[in-house]
């Protein structure tokens, strides 16, 4: 399990998407980002417990269904954690369409944020900090949460490894989201380790490099 200094970071596995949700805490005070589908739920709750952990918020990268699924479920076995969503879609939390899921013949809801989050807000965990960065373009007003102190970012599916994620959903650019990805996550420094919403781990170095979208090889 990945350790960067006070912050501890746990994989979730969703087996329906494949989308990573994530536990984080730092002593006994715990986040959890973008719950999705069960059993993925139930995994997390369940680690939550034997940790001794005590959950202060759920934040979400962005209001695709595969990763709000599980917001009320959490929310409903943690009523003290606080929700914390884009500002720029909360709507895709309560609305079954512009999230995506009543189109696949499974709509899904959530419950309505309690906090919106812009880029440039600061949330707290312990004696931690995350930042709200700009990374919409793959969705309308995504978010990824930078923690400079631990050296770490969820970059939600922005920035996914190798890769970014698609831009032809609804609110989707292209453009938007490479000057995003360049000016807000690749200006990170090198050694930051990427949790993406897909993929396994990388860092900033990897992808500035590597990856193809981002480093020269592509063509918009």
């Amino acid at each position: 399990m990945p350790t960067h200094g006070e912050l501890h970071v746990e994989v979730f596995l969703d087996s329906v998407f494949g989308e990573n949700a994530y536990l984080v805490w730092t002593g006994r005070d715990a986040w959890v980002f973008d719950p999705s589908f069960p059993p993925q739920t139930e995994r997390i709750l369940a680690a939550l417990r034997a940790r001794d952990l005590t959950l202060h918020g759920i934040l979400i990268t962005h209001g695709h269904a595969d990763h709000i699924a599980g917001v009320g479920p959490i929310r409903n076995a943690c009523p003290q954690a606080a929700i914390y969503a884009p500002q720029g879609e909360l709507n895709m939390l309560i609305d079954a369409h512009a999230n995506l899921s009543a189109q696949f013949g499974v709509p899904i809801v959530a419950p309505a944020a309690d906090h919106p989050a812009a880029p440039g807000d600061t949330l707290r965990l312990g004696g931690l900090s995350l930042r709200a960065l700009d990374v919409s373009g793959h969705s309308p007003g995504g978010l990824a949460y930078y923690c400079p102190a631990a050296g770490v970012v969820f970059t939600g599916d922005s920035l996914i490894p190798g890769s970014i994620g698609r831009t032809d959903f609804p609110g989707g650019s292209l453009a938007r989201l490479l000057a995003n990805i360049r000016d807000h996550l690749l200006t990170l420094p090198g050694e930051t380790v990427v949790y993406s919403g897909h993929g396994p781990p990388s860092t900033i170095a990897t992808e500035r490099a590597e990856n193809p979208f981002l480093n020269g090889e592509y063509e918009e």
